[in-house]
């Protein structure tokens, strides 16, 4: 038995799960698996194997290319890390692929939304006031119908729009109807809640959850349901760079008085 002592690093998978793996060559067969688990986004590993016969490099590489593919099968954990909400895909309200890089450069609130919550009313119609004034600023508003929460959007897509667009004379986009909480939250919104955290956790607690992106596709903050979105118009400005332009206005015609 030939132990490594050299510790090497592996993404943040569960690692027990490696012992399910069956190896692609018979060459090769971890007998020993110890593993140091840490809050951090590595795991220290040191790896005991019994050599029969003296393996090959390459063979070697193919063990490691099918040990990490069938890892990632089996556990959906993945070795790339998003970064920002670029790297994301999404379905539009008519079911089509809209990747999220289109918004480089502009300010994001993206909002799960609902037709027939309490809060609907007053957020639909602050949501359209913000973006009518901002909107040619570079602000965009992408909103996510959800019925996770008190079954208040429980029609199809396009029940959906048709509120949406015909009641509430939504003008910026609508997109598919998604789960943000749970194993099947949509993979934007688990990004969203570990980028932003809320308050007693990271699950979104109702309707009309708000994040603030900024233009580089960070998530910069986030709002409860019961944020007005009128309330978040001061951050928007400073993150389109309006609050800036404002000062010059005020400091310049001051500088003349004086």
């Amino acid at each position: 038995c030939i132990s490594s002592r050299r510790p090497r690093s592996f993404p943040a998978v569960p690692i027990l799960q490696a012992l399910l793996y069956k190896p692609l060559t018979p060459s090769v067969i971890p007998c020993v698996f110890h593993f140091r688990a840490s809050p951090s986004t590595k795991i220290s590993s040191r790896f005991c194997f019994w050599i029969k016969p003296r393996v090959p490099p390459q063979d070697f590489n193919i063990f490691r290319a099918g040990f990490s593919a069938n890892f990632t099968a089996m556990t959906g954990s993945s070795s790339k890390q998003s970064s920002s909400v670029y790297d994301f895909t999404v379905k539009d309200i008519r079911g089509n692929d809209v990747d999220i890089s289109i918004y480089k450069g502009k300010v994001l609130l993206i909002v799960n939304v609902a037709s027939q919550c309490g809060l609907t009313n007053s957020n639909h119609t602050e949501l359209n006031g913000v973006y009518t004034k901002y909107k040619d600023q570079g602000l965009e508003i992408l909103a996510f119908p959800c019925n996770q929460f008190g079954g208040e959007e429980p029609g199809d897509n396009a029940q959906i729009a048709e509120v949406a667009c015909s009641r509430f004379k939504a003008e910026f986009p609508i997109f598919d109807k998604v789960e943000v909480n749970g194993s099947n939250a949509a993979p934007i919104y688990k990004f969203l809640k570990s980028s932003k955290g809320g308050l007693l956790g990271d699950g979104i607690k109702w309707n009309f959850t708000k994040f603030l992106v900024d233009k580089d596709g960070n998530v910069v903050d986030r709002y409860a349901p019961t944020t007005s979105p009128l309330s978040i118009e001061k951050d928007v400005k400073k993150l389109l760079g309006l609050l800036d332009s404002l000062k010059q206005q005020h400091i310049i015609p001051s500088l003349l008085v004086k």
